[in-house]
């Protein structure tokens, strides 16, 4: 069963915020907020935090820089996850992606399901690793920033937690590229 080991030292995970949007401003960034405020709370590091238009070669650019930045360990995004034509952040995570982690999406969705029922359906929240780095497309409500964070961010970002967690497996994420 998932448990906190004690026994363990926390450590801080290095988190930049991207708000996906083409009308918030940095003091309307509700989502981005929340996720600052949780991520800070925790003890993790806010490494860095943008806004950008629903643009998705921006979005892949921010994304490739960061996943360039050894000052960046994952990448949480939030807008743009919907079904309308402007909601173009999980294509533009797929294209900086090496592998996708089919289950942030399910986890997420049944998160969801427990609070909003059948209307988690319309959110394509994803997740995957590219250069060593985690990156995770939410959508844009304070909401469902807040449920993913307490239910699956604040666990897996948690290297004490057990059985596994994203942050012990972090130094193997860019294994290939030092194979020689």
């Amino acid at each position: 069963m998932s448990r906190i080991d004690e026994s363990r030292d926390f450590i801080p995970v290095r988190i930049a915020i991207l708000t996906v949007s083409d009308s918030r401003s940095l003091e309307q960034d509700r989502s981005g907020q929340v996720l600052v405020d949780r991520l800070t709370a925790a003890g993790h590091i806010l490494a860095d935090r943008k806004i950008l238009p629903d643009e998705r070669d921006q979005i892949a650019a921010q994304l490739r820089e960061w996943i360039a930045d050894e000052n960046v360990d994952a990448v949480i995004s939030t807008g743009g996850t919907g079904l309308t034509g402007r909601d173009i952040t999980v294509e533009a995570h797929r294209d900086v992606y090496e592998k996708e982690i089919d289950a942030f999406g399910t986890a997420f969705t049944m998160i969801s399901m427990e609070k909003i029922g059948t209307s988690a359906i319309q959110s394509r929240a994803t997740g995957g690793v590219a250069g060593g780095t985690y990156l995770f497309a939410l959508p844009g409500s304070p909401g469902a920033c807040k449920d993913a964070w307490e239910g699956i961010f604040s666990l897996q970002l948690d290297y004490r937690h057990m059985p596994c967690n994203f942050v012990e497996i972090m130094p193997r994420l860019d294994e290939k590229l030092r194979r020689k």
